[in-house]
C-alpha cells in the first residue's frame, strides 16, 4: 500500500479507506462478514470526479455547452479512466475473488475504471475536496489536450484543419443510397473547394458524413 500512496502522492490517514477502495464485490462476495466492496466509494467517486471535472472545465475553458460537454465525457470516461489505473498499476493492488481473477478481472476495463473512481473517494473521505482535486488535476485534468484532441468529432476536426487557410469551402453530398428501408446504408462525399477528398458509409446521413470526414483528414494528412 505503501507504494500505491507514492504514485499517488497522498498518504492515508485511514488506509482502510484504500483497502476498501480495491475491494472487489467479487472479493467481498467470498468474504461474508468481511470488507464491504468498493461499490459505495465508485458511487461517490463518481461524483466527486464530474463536479471537479465539471468545475474545472467552466472556469477555464471558454467553450460552448455542447463542447464543453464532450470534453467532459472524454475526461471521465472509463478508456481515460483505465489510462490512469494503467500508470497506477493499480490492477495489481486489487482483491478480486477466485473467479474474476482467473477470468482476467485485474486487466478487465470496467473493473480498473471503477477502482480509480473508487480511489478518488477514499481520498476524498480521507483529505477532502482538496485533496481529491490535485489527484484529479494530476492524473486527468493535466492531459486535457490530449482528450479534447480525441473528443472533437471528425467534422469539426475537418472544418478546424481546413479553416487555416482563408476561403475553403466544405460541403457534403449524398452519392448512394441502398438497403431496405429498415437497414439503409448511405454513401456520403465530403468537397473542398467543390473537389471531393473524402467518402464514406453509414447508417444515416450523418454517421456517413463522420466517416467521409474521417477519410478526408487521413488523406489530408497523408500529402
Amino acid at each position: 500500500m505503501q507504494t500505491l500512496e507514492e504514485k499517488l502522492g497522498y498518504h492515508f490517514q485511514d488506509i482502510s479507506l484504500l483497502e476498501n477502495a480495491l475491494t472487489h464485490s467479487s472479493y467481498a462476495n467470498e468474504h461474508k462478514g468481511g470488507q464491504e466492496s468498493n461499490e459505495r466509494l465508485e458511487f461517490l467517486g463518481d461524483s466527486v470526479l464530474g463536479m471537479v471535472v465539471a468545475d474545472y472545465l467552466y472556469r477555464n475553458c471558454p467553450l460552448p455547452e455542447g463542447d464543453l460537454t464532450r470534453l467532459r465525457a472524454g475526461l471521465v470516461c472509463e478508456g481515460n479512466l483505465v489510462v490512469v489505473a494503467q500508470e497506477l498499476n493499480l490492477g495489481s493492488y486489487l482483491k478480486l475473488g477466485k473467479g474474476e481473477e482467473l477470468g482476467g478481472g485485474r486487466t478487465r476495463p470496467s473493473i480498473q475504471a471503477d477502482a480509480v473512481e473508487a480511489v478518488l473517494a477514499a481520498v476524498y473521505l480521507d483529505g477532502g475536496i482538496a485533496a481529491a482535486r490535485r489527484l484529479i488535476q494530476h492524473f486527468i485534468l493535466d492531459h486535457i489536450a490530449r482528450v479534447h484532441e480525441a473528443s472533437k468529432d471528425n467534422k469539426t476536426a475537418l472544418q478546424e484543419i481546413v479553416q487555416r487557410k482563408s476561403g475553403q469551402v466544405l460541403t457534403y453530398a449524398l452519392v448512394d443510397e441502398r438497403g431496405p428501408d429498415h437497414a439503409k446504408v448511405f454513401r456520403m462525399q465530403v468537397l473542398l473547394n467543390g473537389k471531393p477528398i473524402g467518402v464514406g458509409e453509414g447508417h444515416s446521413k450523418k454517421e456517413a458524413e463522420q466517416a467521409a470526414a474521417k477519410a478526408a483528414i487521413g488523406a489530408l494528412h497523408a500529402k
